[in-house]
């Protein structure tokens, strides 16, 4: 039991249903002190967004208190929520993108001259701050210009400036690079040191180890363990997660088999881009996919990773280059025309460019099918359910039922529906960018058996990782980039993740 003066938040016995009966969250506790980083980790649909939202006063909880520096509290809004002393930041960021880096730091808060918004004096703060923490850009430019990474920084800076008592961040390094997660690091170390305290969900145990200071597991909304961070090792924590003991798979790779036979380099290529070329994106970069082979994209971020694959899926004009598809030119190559060819993407933002919020999981599934599944114009109900019902049953996709709203599922969750929907279009090709990323280990080990099975069915893929071991774990080559052109290519006993590692490390000299 932690002394009553360094106690700053207090939530006890918070429970949380949704539509359909589902508990969230079932009598939660939480006590996060003053001064600490207090981790809270869990799988996918476990219930750490719904307790940051909780916190935040996004959420008003069925029953359980809320006690803030010894007073209760009733929180009606994320602004109430703020003026107590509690600021929350959202997987989604809650900025604005079309607004200035400078706009979205101080939102809500400008500094003003006579009544009018400073700008001058907004921007020379802004550019400061942003200077201290080592990210030099143009605080005038759109914040939606910037990288994923960097546009995250900016939101945890805001909440900074926020000066509150308690930063609560749901997976906010989910898209950092590891320069960028030394400055998260430096950050909270800073607001530490004031006193100040943070509540940080996350998926990465090494983030975890390295930046909190105690540690809270949920498994399907209720709190399993609580404790300090150094007292509990790695194997422990993931078996408290997944609620059996952990032993990593041991699934023989089946990654490079096609009925049964290796895939041979003079395989005809289902999908070849050859030459793509692009001003100041790509310089002529070639890429061959043939059936059941995995080949990995590597390279530092901006190197020109997601570029190529969007070209590759018809999402992106070039100025030259060549599309072919089963070995025949493609002259005008468009999403609609790669769809048709076969060809499927899953962006890197789900939530911009894949989910649609307001839909339920079964018409996200089922959207870019729906051409396919019609005859006369007309769509049969019944042949709709039965690819939705087996896709959540292959994927393990945790849903009360498939006319659940998206919206209400965990990240991981939205991430496995996405990808079912392109899987529902029987895909010849899949582009994969970043897929595992903010999905827990469970899952992330569960979407490496599903690449391997989706091999042996002669899929072709492509898989973006910023991770050079999940690229060892799951390709047969890896293609590394760097300044949009290829500076290195990876076969058969190289890929390994210390030669990756290499290959990204030469490349960005």
């Amino acid at each position: 039991m932690e002394s009553d003066d360094r106690r700053l938040l207090d939530a006890a016995g918070i429970l949380k249903t949704f539509a359909g009966g589902v508990r969230a969250l079932d009598h939660v506790s939480l006590t996060v002190n003053r001064g600490e980083v207090h981790g809270l980790i869990g799988e996918n649909g476990a219930g750490k967004s719904c307790l940051i939202k909780v916190i935040g006063g996004v959420y008003r909880p069925d029953a359980g208190e809320l006690r803030f520096m010894r007073q209760p509290v009733s929180l009606s809004g994320p602004a109430h929520a703020e003026r107590v002393g509690i600021t929350a930041i959202h997987q989604d960021g809650g900025l604005i993108p079309l607004m200035s880096v400078a706009r979205n730091l101080y939102l809500g808060r400008e500094p003003r001259r006579f009544g009018l918004l400073d700008t001058r004096r907004m921007n020379a703060q802004a550019h400061a701050l942003l200077a201290r923490h080592g990210l030099h850009v143009d605080v005038r430019r759109p914040l939606g210009t910037l990288t994923p990474g960097a546009r995250e920084l900016v939101a945890l800076l805001r909440a900074v400036l926020a000066d509150t008592p308690l930063v609560a961040m749901d997976e906010p390094t989910a898209s950092l690079q590891p320069a960028e997660l030394d400055t998260l690091a430096s950050i909270l170390d800073s607001l530490r040191a004031q006193g100040r305290s943070a509540i940080y969900v996350t998926h990465r145990l090494d983030e975890l180890y390295r930046i909190c200071d105690r540690v809270t597991v949920l498994r399907e909304g209720r709190v399993v363990h609580t404790g300090p961070v150094r007292s509990i090792d790695r194997r422990r924590l993931i078996s408290l997660m997944l609620g059996r003991p952990y032993r990593p798979s041991t699934v023989v790779p089946l990654i490079g088999m096609c009925n049964g036979s290796q895939v041979q380099a003079n395989d005809p290529p289902i999908l070849e881009a050859t030459g793509m070329t692009r001003r100041q994106v790509l310089a002529g970069v070639s890429v061959a996919l043939r059936s059941g082979e995995i080949v990995g994209l590597g390279g530092l971020l901006g190197a020109g990773r997601s570029e190529t694959a969007r070209a590759m899926a018809g999402a992106m004009t070039l100025d030259r280059g060549e599309v072919r598809v089963a070995g025949r030119p493609v002259r005008k190559w468009t999403i609609k025309g790669a769809i048709r060819a076969g060809v499927s993407f899953l962006p890197e933002n789900r939530k911009t460019e894949g989910i649609i919020p307001s839909l339920s999981v079964r018409d996200n599934i089922a959207l870019a099918a729906l051409p396919k599944l019609s005859r006369a114009g007309i769509v049969s109900d019944a042949r709709i359910d039965a690819i939705v019902d087996a896709l959540m049953k292959r994927l393990r996709i945790k849903a009360v039922s498939p006319r659940q709203r998206v919206c209400e599922l965990s990240g991981g969750t939205q991430q496995k529906v996405l990808l079912a929907r392109w899987l529902a279009t029987r895909p010849k090709v899949l582009l994969l960018d970043e897929p595992t990323r903010g999905v827990d280990i469970a899952t992330k080990e569960g979407m490496q058996v599903l690449l391997d099975e989706l091999a042996v069915d002669g899929l072709a893929m492509l898989l973006i990782s910023s991770d050079p071991g999940e690229l060892a774990s799951n390709c047969d080559r890896v293609i590394v980039l760097r300044n949009g052109a290829v500076a290195g290519e990876l076969a058969g006993a190289d890929v390994t993740e210390e030669r990756i590692v290499s290959a990204i490390a030469h490349a960005g000299k």
